[in-house]
């Protein structure tokens, strides 16, 4: 199973948020599923890359030629696809993907989350979506997804598009029951 992950290319955060991302990528490694993200050395990204590829796993990094020559590129990975653009970036690992995960982030995290729930909700695909809510740090954005449902902007069947789980484990534990073995 090839699982994308999308997170804070930042290494200024919590070390709370760092150390959620190592635990996710070990236990990637540990079920025998392949890291798709972003690509990056610093931050989450890296820190998640790291331990996969530390505890035996498998990286497919996506970046584009911009954030590369930012020297920002984890050079070590199985697979590193330079792209033109970030749409691009994000096309590959979409394709790449049985699955979605959302650690901490910014802006780009957000974006990424959002378009890839948006495409599951118009039916471009159904491969599942689990947002990994270390320390409440989603908090703010599940209110307002409440307030998109309770304001009928968004019909109640579209709950359904994504999981919320507390903690890395949770969330491997959530993907591990509801996807087919590994391919």
């Amino acid at each position: 199973m090839h699982v994308c992950v999308y997170c804070a290319s930042s290494d200024h955060v919590p070390a709370l948020y760092l150390e959620a991302a190592h635990t996710f990528g070990e236990g990637m490694a540990r079920r025998g599923w392949t890291l798709v993200y972003g690509g990056g050395s610093i931050g989450l990204m890296g820190a998640v890359a790291r331990a996969v590829h530390g505890a035996g796993g498998r990286v497919i990094g996506v970046i584009p030629q911009t954030l590369l020559e930012r020297e920002v590129g984890y050079q070590e990975a199985d697979e590193l696809i330079v792209t033109a653009t970030l749409r691009e970036r994000k096309q590959i690992m979409d394709d790449r993907a049985d699955a979605f995960a959302a650690l901490p982030g910014g802006f780009g995290t957000l974006e990424e989350l959002l378009e890839i729930m948006t495409l599951r909700m118009l039916g471009y695909h159904n491969k599942p979506i689990v947002i990994v809510n270390i320390g409440g740090y989603f908090d703010p954005l599940l209110t307002q997804f409440e307030y998109i449902f309770t304001q009928n902007f968004a019909h109640e069947r579209y709950r359904r598009l994504y999981a919320v789980k507390a903690d890395p484990e949770a969330a491997l534990t959530y993907l591990e029951r509801i996807m087919p073995a590994a391919r």
